[in-house]
């Protein structure tokens, strides 16, 4: 009797090792705010909570990186900031260039908003993997630095006179009733997958994050792989950036100052280990599902949003102990 009654009990704790509990929060989260707040599950609303996630999802997912290597990215809503200022700066200038066509406009804009991103992201990354400085002290100095220059830039005015192309198209516009943005979500997850789970580069983050002395020693080329975290970090950082810029309309120097923490709260809530060497992107894009969610149901519930950073605090303290939980029952059994 004993022996059939184990047979359940190990069948969940299976499935729960292999996905968490996380998907069974998001679906339950899901299900209460659609009971009480039927304008939950208009389709407008859905969109709305899809096009936020997949802010979410493409900065967490750097953020991920970062982590999984053993890192900490505080710079990326400043990289945001400054992506949007450079792009929108770059796109003014070149139309008063005498340049005609707004597609030229619009490529040649965003590339050059990505070169103050990338050029964080190479900052951070020497200066971790070379320098051996704290990711914590080093990416606080950059997001300092980033913020400073975009708003010096800007003297504090938002940046307009963008192509409608940029702002309209790639701001508003839809492909099968999805904004863009849900779709460069998708690109990035179905990438980011991949290289995880079947490249070479996947598993020497999960080495290097997991113990870098040791992957150091077998002649793996260690502060390569934690440079090109943080770069690639940058790069998703100033795609969002680009994004954002198109959907508000504007250059600003105080776009995406919360991201920073959403990011870190995304992967923390998706299971990525503090400590490095853990982290699943499938997981990260539902955590932020998860965390649009519920910022979306406060919304429609009327929460005032200064409760709003207190709850996701308190989700995320909740998450942090649930990890450190199943971390001390693992090694009980080791």
């Amino acid at each position: 009797m004993t022996a059939h009654a184990a047979i359940p009990e190990s069948r969940t704790s299976k499935v729960l090792k292999a996905i968490g509990i996380l998907p069974f929060v998001l679906v339950l989260t899901c299900v209460l705010l659609a009971l009480y707040e039927p304008r939950f599950l208009r389709v407008s609303n859905l969109i709305n909570v899809l096009r936020n996630a997949s802010f979410l999802t493409i900065i967490s997912a750097g953020q991920m990186l970062v982590i999984i290597v053993g890192g900490f990215d505080i710079s990326v809503g400043a990289i945001v900031a400054l992506t949007s200022v450079s792009s929108a700066l770059s796109m003014v200038g070149l139309s008063s260039m005498g340049i005609e066509s707004a597609g030229v406009i619009v490529l040649l804009g965003c590339l050059m908003g990505l070169v103050p991103a990338l050029a964080v992201g190479i900052a951070n990354g020497f200066l971790v993997s070379v320098l051996k400085i704290s990711p914590f002290m080093v990416t606080i100095g950059t997001m300092t630095i980033a913020v400073g220059i975009a708003g010096y830039v800007t003297g504090g005015t938002p940046i307009y006179d963008m192509p409608e192309l940029f702002t309209r198209e790639i701001g508003r516009g839809k492909f099968l009733r999805l904004p863009y943005i849900v779709y460069a979500a998708a690109l990035v997850l179905a990438l980011l997958w991949f290289m995880q789970n079947q490249t070479r580069l996947g598993r020497y983050f999960y080495a290097v994050g997991g113990n870098e002395k040791a992957s150091r020693l077998t002649g793996l080329n260690t502060r390569k792989y934690i440079w090109l975290a943080y770069v690639l970090s940058a790069l998703l950082a100033g795609i969002v950036g680009l994004f954002l810029t198109a959907r508000v309309g504007s250059g600003e120097a105080t776009l995406g100052s919360n991201l920073m923490l959403e990011s870190i709260s995304v992967a923390v809530i998706g299971g990525v280990a503090l400590k490095g060497g853990v982290g699943r992107i499938q997981m990260v894009a539902l955590s932020a599902i998860f965390l649009a969610v519920l910022s979306n149901g406060m919304s429609l519930a009327r929460i005032d949003s200064k409760y709003h950073i207190i709850i996701i605090g308190l989700v995320i303290v909740f998450a942090v102990a649930a990890e450190s939980f199943r971390e001390s029952r693992r090694n009980k059994h080791v």
